[in-house]
């Protein structure tokens, strides 16, 4: 029961992290302009994100333009923007079989491998939050880098934008929703051993209908015989006979004296001097 707690906990948490990474990777708010020192100006904010880069006014004006060229972006771009597809990809399919290995459904009940299908789910929960964590803290690190650069001028500066505290919220979600499906996979796996070493029913005494159990009739009689009871009925079983032996002994030391008053009475001139 305990298990499919933490399956249901961790495939929730792997879910919304699957969102936030989405949400994150499609969203244009990875820098946003900071408004520091002259350029104070607060009319206009630039926003840049993966995809596509945007421009909003006070005036209520939302513009937004895409890349036109994949190859002449950075290089740290173009991996921010693969990274994040394929940490996506593997958390949908996280998704996928780990609804197949969780308790709760009924795909593959019964089958020994429904463990270790939720805890594959729970691996790649993992890589995908791992893939996720790595462009939203080199986007981070670069960010903040350029902010504190003195010689560079302060309209060139941006600023975090939200789509990167998303992103870590939800790769640190999938990271900890896999680690409780592995988790459960692991506690029944062990419990399932566990289980292994304990008898049947009834030990040591044969289950009920074990033989129509298994299909074949029973061709010789065994008495089974509880090693507890046996050791009393040893112990009683020697006491009887001691104490038989102790009772024939005492019968057989009083049967001279029993003789010999039997004689005294038979013959009464037994130790009487006749002659006078």
């Amino acid at each position: 029961m305990a298990s499919a707690a933490l399956e249901l906990m961790g495939f929730f948490m792997g879910l919304l992290g699957m969102l936030g990474t989405l949400v994150s990777t499609v969203l244009p708010y990875w820098r946003t302009s900071a408004h520091i020192g002259p350029n104070i100006v607060t009319a206009v904010t630039n926003m840049k994100g993966l995809w596509m880069e945007c421009v909003y006014q006070s005036t209520g004006t939302f513009q937004c333009e895409t890349y036109n060229s994949m190859l002449a972006l950075p290089s740290d771009l173009q991996a921010s923007r693969a990274l994040m597809v394929v940490s996506v990809v593997f958390s949908v399919l996280a998704i996928a079989i780990s609804t197949v290995g969780m308790q709760c459904t009924i795909c593959m009940e019964g089958s020994a491998a429904k463990g270790r299908v939720a805890g594959t789910g729970g691996g790649l929960f993992l890589t995908a939050g791992f893939l996720a964590l790595i462009p939203v803290s080199w986007t981070t690190h670069e960010v903040v880098q350029t902010f504190y650069q003195a010689n560079l001028h302060s309209s060139l500066k941006y600023e975090l934008g939200e789509c990167l505290y998303v992103g870590l919220a939800a790769a640190l979600l999938s990271m900890l929703g896999g680690g409780l499906l592995c988790f459960s996979c692991c506690e029944k796996a062990d419990g399932g051993r566990r289980g292994g070493r304990r008898h049947g029913g009834g030990y040591p005494y044969p289950a009920p209908g074990m033989g129509v159990a298994t299909g074949r009739a029973r061709t010789s009689s065994q008495t089974y015989r509880n090693p507890t009871l046996q050791m009393g009925v040893n112990a009683a079983t020697k006491a009887a006979t001691l104490a038989r032996s102790h009772t024939s002994t005492t019968t057989q030391s009083s049967t001279p004296a029993q003789g010999a008053k039997k004689d005294q009475r038979r013959n009464p001139a037994v130790g009487y001097d006749v002659t006078g």
